[in-house]
């Protein structure tokens, strides 16, 4: 079994009830990274939908979600012939630590229309990329293949860019089909875009965190690029795009607490 599959599985223990153990294996800085707390909570909810085309989901994360059991309750909100929606809390000893919404919709029976109105990012090759490494207290890395474009990697040696642009590709280490939650901590597994002009010291806890998938991807490997505009009030804002070649996988944003 894949290691992502053994730490997403979920045990049904009640109506719209699920118990899984929160792994420490996909953390950053001994957190775990929220695009797999999303990941979890989208495939509890989608368990009580079988519309499953382009879901929407959105996460709030309310505590530190630690390494031990959890409990995920999912609740229907609304209900129509194309959207199916959703309000989950992930809950551990009793405490609220997430609360994701999600809209989960009914495929079109005819081929939608595809305009872009943008072009996908220009990344360098993955072989041209640096991959981050392994390291301690960030056991995410030892399972995402996440590699980063040269031209955003100055922070690493303290070299910072003018603007807060982070580009490069996401992927499993361990080969595996990337599919919806998957996509989701793709989306979350580059370092943080506001780094790149702010160096590596700076302190981006999410707060929340919203994921719009329009394609299921057909490679094993995704390109990223994410950017911040503004920091202000304490918080900052970081906008998401991943694609499979020239097909838009998903858009993201995430609002953060920004600290040096």
């Amino acid at each position: 079994m894949h290691p992502f599959d053994r730490d997403t599985a979920l045990t049904p223990a009640g109506p719209g009830r699920y118990e899984l153990a929160v792994s420490d294996e996909w953390s950053i800085n001994r957190t775990a990274n929220g695009g797999y707390i999303m990941a979890i909570m989208a495939l509890a909810m989608g368990k009580e939908t079988d519309k499953q085309a382009t879901p929407i989901i959105t996460v709030n994360y309310t505590g530190r979600c630690e390494p031990k059991p959890a409990l995920i309750t999912v609740e229907k909100i609304a209900q129509s012939g194309r959207f199916d929606r959703f309000c989950a809390s992930l809950s551990q000893d009793g405490k609220e630590r997430a609360r994701a919404f999600g809209t989960f919709a009914q495929a079109p029976e005819k081929e939608s229309l595809r305009l872009y109105e943008a072009a996908p990012p220009q990344v360098a090759a993955f072989e041209s990329c640096i991959q981050m490494p392994k390291m301690d207290n960030y056991s995410l890395y030892g399972h995402m293949d996440v590699r980063l474009d040269p031209e955003c990697s100055g922070w690493f040696a303290g070299s910072l860019a003018e603007r807060s642009i982070q580009k490069g590709w996401g992927a499993f280490r361990q080969e595996r089909e990337l599919d919806l939650p998957a996509v989701l901590l793709v989306a979350d597994s580059l370092p943080p875009a506001v780094m790149v002009s702010q160096g590596i010291l700076t302190w981006v806890p999410t707060i929340e965190m919203s994921v719009n998938v329009r394609n299921l991807p057909k490679s094993g490997r995704l390109k990223c690029i994410f950017e911040s505009r503004f920091v202000d009030g304490g918080m900052v804002e970081e906008d998401g795009q991943v694609w499979d070649g020239d097909t838009l996988v998903a858009i993201s944003r995430q609002i953060a607490l920004f600290r040096k």
